[in-house]
C-alpha cells in the first residue's frame, strides 16, 4: 500500500480527532490536529490579553505572529503528540471552553491562516499524513487522495464535548456548551477566508449513530483500497 494524504474535515465535536489518531496509529501514519494549532493561537492571544467577550486586537496578534511558534511533541506515555506552544506544553490549556469561545475569530484571520497552513503543507511532503481541521481538503491539501467530511447533529456533538469537558473537571452547562457549537459553525461557515464546507470529492459520514470502531473500520476500507490503486499505477 502506497503512501496517501487522508485529509478529514468536518463540524467541531464530531470527533475528527479521535478517529483522525486511531486512523494514523493503525496505518503508522503521522498525525496532526489542525485545531489544535489555531487553540494554541487562541491561548497566546488569551494570554496576552488580545482577546476577550470586548475585544479583539487582531493587529497586534498578527504583529505577534513571529513570536508564535506551535509544535507537536510525541509523548510516549500518552501515545499522541501533544501541542507545544513556544517550546511549553500547552495541550490542556488549548481544550477549555475560554479557548473554544475564541478559537474561531481567531482562526478566522487571514494571515494567522497563512502562517498556519504553510506548516500544515510541509508536513504532508512525504505523505503517510492525517490531518484534520476545517480546510485540510479544500485548501491544505485540496489533491489529498482521501477526503472525508464529518457530520453529526448539534445535540448529539454537544453531547459528547460536555461528557468530555467535566470529565476534565471543567464546571460549566450543557446549554452553553450547544450554544458554543452553534456559534463556532455559524463563524466557520461564515468567514470570508476558508470556511468550513465539503469539498466536491469528500466522503461525507454522519456519526450521529456511529460508534469510533466502525468509522475506523470503514475508513481504514477506503485508505486500504486508493493506496493499493496508488501502489498498482
Amino acid at each position: 500500500m502506497k503512501n496517501i494524504i487522508i485529509a478529514i474535515d468536518g463540524y467541531s465535536s464530531t470527533g475528527k480527532s479521535t478517529i483522525a489518531k486511531a486512523i494514523a496509529k493503525r496505518l503508522d501514519y503521522i498525525y496532526v490536529d489542525t485545531g489544535a494549532m489555531y487553540r494554541a493561537v487562541t491561548y497566546y492571544a488569551l494570554k496576552n490579553n488580545l482577546i476577550s467577550k470586548t475585544k479583539f486586537d487582531v493587529e497586534t496578534l498578527i504583529d505577534h505572529l513571529p513570536r508564535i511558534s506551535v509544535s507537536f511533541k510525541y509523548n510516549k506515555d500518552l501515545q499522541f503528540a501533544e501541542v507545544h506552544l513556544n517550546n511549553v506544553n500547552v495541550e490542556s490549556e488549548i481544550r477549555t471552553l475560554e479557548v473554544s469561545q475564541f478559537v474561531s475569530q481567531v482562526a478566522a484571520v487571514s494571515e494567522i491562516r497563512k502562517k498556519l497552513v504553510e506548516q500544515q503543507q510541509l508536513m504532508g511532503k512525504d505523505k503517510g499524513l492525517v490531518m484534520d481541521g476545517r480546510d485540510i481538503g479544500t485548501v491544505v491539501f485540496p489533491d489529498a487522495e482521501l477526503k472525508l467530511f464529518m457530520v453529526a447533529s448539534p445535540e448529539v456533538r454537544a453531547k459528547r464535548r460536555y461528557k468530555e469537558l467535566l470529565e476534565k473537571g471543567h464546571n460549566l452547562s450543557y446549554n452553553d456548551v450547544l450554544s458554543n457549537l452553534i456559534s463556532r459553525d455559524h463563524i466557520d461557515s461564515t468567514r470570508e477566508d476558508s470556511p468550513l464546507v465539503k469539498a466536491e470529492d469528500a466522503i461525507e459520514i454522519d456519526n450521529s449513530e456511529l460508534t469510533v470502531d466502525e468509522q475506523v473500520t470503514k475508513i481504514l476500507h477506503l485508505a486500504k483500497n486508493i493506496g493499493s490503486q496508488k501502489s498498482d499505477l
